[in-house]
């Protein structure tokens, strides 16, 4: 049992520019509710330049008010600095509950350092899997979901999952995708990006790559850029990428229309306005379940599989043959019914704070 004061202290950890999107709406959820209040720590630095200015006020929500300054690639190198500066940061901030998010392994050291400390640990969006243990995700997934005290599912999926590896039912909290907070809070504000100049909404295609699994084999990638322009019937493909994403794909020769990172509205508009996406993002297929936009995903797996069974999601692995079938059937509007999973309602940070005040 945790014994609290008259209010309760959260740190919210964050990684990477994807958790910002998923704290955010927790963040406005906690400014409106008497009796909490919180810190938001990024691991990274204060000149991280994946942390573009805009970011922050397109989410409407402050910058973090500790950044640990850790900024390494080698992985165990990274775990060992962000342990070692998130103690001290707990040492000097009281602190009741730390809520990390996601899988990456500077939450999985924060997570580490929060129960050692006998704090209590929080995992947003917990549960996930992909089943292959040689990935660096799932070891730091199995790991922050058997030390978290509170593991916040974003569905049935999930919470078995938690269930079966042996978590207490008095854990697993079914509060839904956070994400779609976001989308729900911020679809009135999507901003119109200047790449759609000319080109009519729901008359183009959205493509975007990040997995190194998928950069690493330039043959098939080039292979699967080249299903893309061939199968696309003509419709614009626009493909906002970002660092080696973007070089690569601009060094193939492709009738992909190349588009810098665009800012979060600009984002949301380009894909929730699109006929179809094509991605390698479990958020963004997430996303586009909410959008009701039919979406083809790079990758043998999702870590929601409410997006397929359910949602606008299909998966075809990184096979180009698939990818070509499928996205034949896009263009053609060929594509299944899809409804909206169970409390993928925008509302996820309401039911979160409840649970950490009751």
């Amino acid at each position: 049992m945790y014994l609290c004061g008259m209010e309760e202290k959260v740190c919210i950890f964050t990684g990477a520019r994807p958790n910002f999107v998923k704290v955010a709406p927790l963040i406005r959820a906690i400014e409106t509710t008497e009796g909490i209040s919180y810190q938001l720590v990024y691991a990274g630095t204060a000149d991280d330049p994946t942390l573009e200015p805009t970011l922050f006020s397109d989410l409407q929500m402050p910058r973090p008010d500790v950044f640990l300054g850790v900024d390494c690639e080698n992985l165990n190198e990274l775990t060992g600095k962000v342990m070692a500066t998130f103690e001290k940061y707990l040492e000097q901030h009281s602190t009741d509950t730390v809520i990390v998010v996601d899988d990456l392994a500077s939450t999985m050291a924060a997570a580490i350092v929060a129960k050692k400390r006998g704090l209590r640990l929080a995992h947003l969006v917990a549960g996930t899997r992909s089943f292959d243990i040689h990935m660096p995700k799932e070891i730091n997934r199995l790991v922050i979901d058997g030390l978290s005290d509170l593991l916040f599912t974003a569905g049935m999926g999930s919470s078995s999952i938690a269930t079966r590896e042996g978590a207490e039912m008095s854990k697993i909290y079914m509060v839904g995708n956070i994400l779609m907070d976001s989308l729900r809070y911020n679809r009135e504000r999507w901003q119109r990006p200047a790449c759609l100049d000319g080109i009519e909404d729901g008359r183009y295609l959205v493509f975007t790559l990040n997995r190194k699994a998928l950069l690493a084999d330039e043959q098939n990638l080039q292979l699967m850029l080249q299903t893309i322009t061939s199968h696309c019937g003509g419709i614009p493909v626009i493909a906002p990428l970002r660092g080696a994403a973007y070089r690569q794909v601009a060094s193939c020769s492709t009738g992909l229309q190349l588009q810098s990172s665009l800012s979060y509205l600009e984002f949301g508009y380009l894909t929730s306005h699109a006929l179809g996406i094509i991605t390698d993002s479990g958020n963004v297929a997430e996303e586009a379940t909410f959008n009701n936009v039919p979406c083809i995903t790079l990758n043998s797996y999702t870590e929601h599989q409410e997006t397929v069974k359910q949602g606008t999601n299909v998966l075809v692995g990184e096979d180009a043959t698939r990818l070509g079938e499928a996205l034949t059937d896009m263009v053609a509007g060929q594509w299944k019914r899809a409804s909206l999973p169970d409390r993928w309602d925008g509302r996820t940070a309401e039911r979160i704070i409840q649970i950490l005040l009751s």
